[in-house]
């Protein structure tokens, strides 16, 4: 791990409120975000994080965020995929779920990094403990709110519990609803809408890059906040997927046993989950490299529109501290890697 300071100072992160609160405990409801997107991206990819961005390359991830001062502090950690090291978790749908877990391991990391630098004075004194409960509560109410919730709707109001297809259908689209119904309330705070600009500033300068150009801002102008490969696409693909896949396994469970209630159908869904996060990987995967076949950039499309939610225009400043994270990842590297054009094949 290597740590530094770079930059000249630049307009200081707002302040906010909340006395010695630790930052990620008061933005405890859009952690669920991360954890259901939590990103990664063979090549190029990243994450917004507070006040910062996180870049991934081949075998490094790094993190680049402003501190109150203004200045850019960054951290380079290497990285090496456990998939990589082991032929049977390079299986289809296996590799999905391995890039998942790693992905949300880095995310939560740098999240919590990036809070101690962007607020040293709120996270002075908080504890390992104090992030584990914080990351232990957002994915239970992740996993209430997107999966427990609407089976229990779809349970009391609806009577066609026997119908797998449509029991998931009429499931599914609350589960849907839920996580827009979501993601408009939390685009309402403050942090949260800065955590959406450092997103757009992240997917500006993954384009910059793989289109060959130079690592300026200059360079980022012309380019969309809306990535196919971005995290939201994923989770809208595994939403989709979720109803196709519980379809299928109820099917299986009724022909077995005849019934199937709201406890049996917890029991068999919950453990299934990382299951179907890694299909929709498979999925979002494939579609993206075929985005010149017509019927797979119409597949895009609902993650493309969903994006315009969770990604704002970034300032100038933000889009500075995206390229310094690209730039920090690489290293030494980057004169071999800039000014070549690329295609990457995973989430952004």
């Amino acid at each position: 791990m290597r740590l530094s300071g770079t930059g000249k100072a630049r307009q200081s992160p707002p302040s906010r409120q909340g006395g010695a609160e630790h930052p990620i405990q008061r933005s405890l409801w859009s952690l669920p975000l991360l954890v259901l997107a939590a990103q990664s991206r063979i090549l190029v990819g990243g994450q917004a994080v507070i006040e910062g961005v996180m870049m991934r390359v081949p075998g490094v991830y790094a993190v680049a965020v402003r501190d109150p001062e203004g200045q850019i502090q960054t951290q380079c950690t290497d990285f090496s995929s456990s998939v990589e090291r082991s032929r049977w978790l390079k299986l289809p749908v296996v590799r999905g779920v391995v890039h998942l877990f790693e992905a949300l391991k880095i995310g939560l990391a740098t999240l919590n990094w990036s809070a101690t630098v962007a607020y040293p004075e709120e996270t002075a004194g908080k504890g390992s403990s104090s992030n584990v409960w914080t990351t232990a509560l957002a994915l239970a109410l992740a996993i209430g709110l997107f999966f427990i919730a609407p089976l229990w709707i779809t349970t009391r109001l609806l009577d066609i519990e026997r119908q797998a297809l449509g029991f998931n259908l009429a499931s599914g689209g609350i589960r849907i609803a839920f996580f827009l119904l979501y993601l408009g309330l939390i685009s309402l705070a403050r942090d949260v809408r800065r955590l959406f600009q450092y997103h757009g500033a992240e997917h500006k300068t993954v384009y910059a890059f793989e289109a060959g150009k130079s690592l300026t801002v200059d360079s980022t102008r012309d380019f969309p906040t809306q990535h196919p490969r971005c995290g939201t696409s994923f989770v809208f693909i595994v939403l989709i997927a979720a109803i196709l896949a519980f379809a299928l396994i109820d099917t299986v469970v009724l022909a077995l046993v005849g019934k199937i209630t709201l406890g049996l159908r917890l029991l068999v869904h919950l453990p299934l989950i990382p299951m179907v996060a890694g299909a929709g990987y498979e999925a979002l995967k494939f579609t993206t490299k075929y985005l010149h076949v017509t019927i797979f950039r119409w597949l895009s499309l609902p993650g493309i529109w969903l994006q315009y939610i969770t990604t704002r225009m970034p300032d100038d400043d933000q889009v500075v501290v995206a390229l310094e994270s690209l730039k920090v990842a690489f290293g030494d590297r980057l004169k071999e890697v800039e000014g070549k054009q690329y295609v990457a094949e995973a989430i952004a």
